[in-house]
C-alpha cells in the first residue's frame, strides 16, 4: 500500500488527483491536509511515502500589493513543507510548479521551451514558483527524492482560467478570429496519470508534461463548439487589429500567444500518461 499525503485542500489539481487515484489504484491510500492555519504541522509526514504539494496562490491577475503574499505561500510554505517531509522521514516530495517559470506570454512572438531554455519569470507568480523549486531542490538526497512538475495550461471538467472563458464564447459565437498560434496544454486526467507515475517510480527531478498535440486557440474553440453541435467559422480579417491591440492588451497575448514545450523535453513518462486524443479530452470536458 503506497500512502500519499496531499497538502492543499480545495485545489482543482489536488481534488482531481484524489478522484483519479481512488478510481484507478486500489493499492494507494490518499489523504489531504489543509495548508491554512498551519494544520499540516500537526501531521507526521513520515507516515507517508510521498508528499504532493499543490497548495499555493493560483495564477491570477495579481495586484502589486499581493507580491509578499505570493512569496509567503508559493515559496516559503513550499520550502517549509519540504523540510518537514525530509525531517519526518518521507521518501519523496512532489511540487506542482508551472510553465510560467519560463515567463508569461507578453507578446505574440512564439516561445519554444527546450533544453537550452533557462527559467526566466517575468512576474512574481513565476518568480515565487521558481524560488520554491530552487529551495526544495537543495534539500534532495539519495534517500529523499524531490520532483518538480511544470504543467502548461491545465483543462478539464471544472477547470478554471482561460478554458471556461473560451468555452462560453464557443457556445454563443458563430465566428472566431483565426490568428495562427500554438500552445502546449494538458488535460487534467493526463496530468493526474503523470503525477501517479512520478510517485510510483519515486522520480527525482523536473517533469514538463503536455498533451501529444499542440493546439491553436481557434482549434480549441472549434472543438468545443463541435461538442455542442455548433459550427464555428474562423475569420482572419481581424488579425491585423489583434496584432496591434496585443501590444497594449495583455489578455490577447495570453489567448493568441504561442508557448510550447519541445516534444519530449523533460518528459520521461510521455508515452505512458497519454490516455486520450485532444478531441476526446474536449469531449470528456464538455460532457
Amino acid at each position: 500500500m503506497k500512502k500519499i499525503l496531499i497538502i492543499g485542500e480545495h485545489s482543482y489539481i489536488g481534488e482531481s488527483f484524489v478522484k483519479f487515484i481512488r478510481e484507478t489504484k486500489k493499492d494507494y491510500s490518499v489523504s489531504v491536509v489543509s495548508s491554512r492555519n498551519k494544520q499540516w504541522e500537526a501531521v507526521n509526514f513520515g507516515d507517508f511515502d510521498a508528499i504532493l504539494h499543490v497548495a499555493g496562490i493560483a495564477h491570477v491577475d495579481a495586484k502589486s500589493n499581493m507580491e509578499q503574499l505570493y512569496y509567503q505561500v508559493n515559496r516559503d510554505l513550499t520550502i517549509s513543507c519540504c523540510k518537514k517531509a525530509k525531517e519526518d522521514g518521507a521518501r519523496q516530495f512532489v511540487f506542482l510548479s508551472s510553465i510560467i517559470v519560463y515567463g508569461e506570454s507578453k507578446s505574440l512572438i512564439p516561445m519554444v521551451i527546450g533544453k537550452d531554455t533557462k527559467p526566466c519569470p517575468n512576474g512574481f507568480y513565476g518568480q515565487s514558483k521558481l524560488e520554491a523549486e530552487e529551495g526544495i531542490m537543495a534539500l534532495k538526497e539519495e534517500d529523499f527524492a524531490v520532483a518538480v512538475i511544470r504543467p502548461p495550461m491545465v483543462y478539464g471538467k471544472g477547470s478554471k482560467g482561460n478554458y471556461p472563458k473560451l468555452a462560453k464564447l464557443a457556445k454563443i459565437c458563430p465566428i472566431f478570429p483565426d490568428l495562427k498560434n500554438q500552445r502546449s496544454m494538458i488535460h487534467i486526467a493526463h496530468l493526474c496519470k503523470c503525477i501517479e507515475l512520478v510517485i510510483e517510480r519515486r522520480y527525482d527531478g523536473i517533469v514538463c508534461p503536455q498533451n501529444k498535440e499542440y493546439v491553436s486557440t481557434t482549434q480549441l474553440v472549434k472543438e468545443i463548439g463541435k461538442c455542442h453541435k455548433k459550427k464555428i467559422f474562423g475569420i482572419t480579417i481581424l488579425n491585423p487589429l489583434i496584432r496591434i491591440l496585443a501590444k497594449k492588451i495583455n489578455f490577447l497575448n495570453k489567448v493568441y500567444g504561442s508557448l510550447v514545450y519541445e516534444k519530449g523535453y523533460l518528459d520521461p513518462f510521455r508515452e505512458e500518461y497519454q490516455l486520450w486524443t485532444f478531441p476526446q479530452t474536449i469531449e470528456k470536458t464538455e460532457q
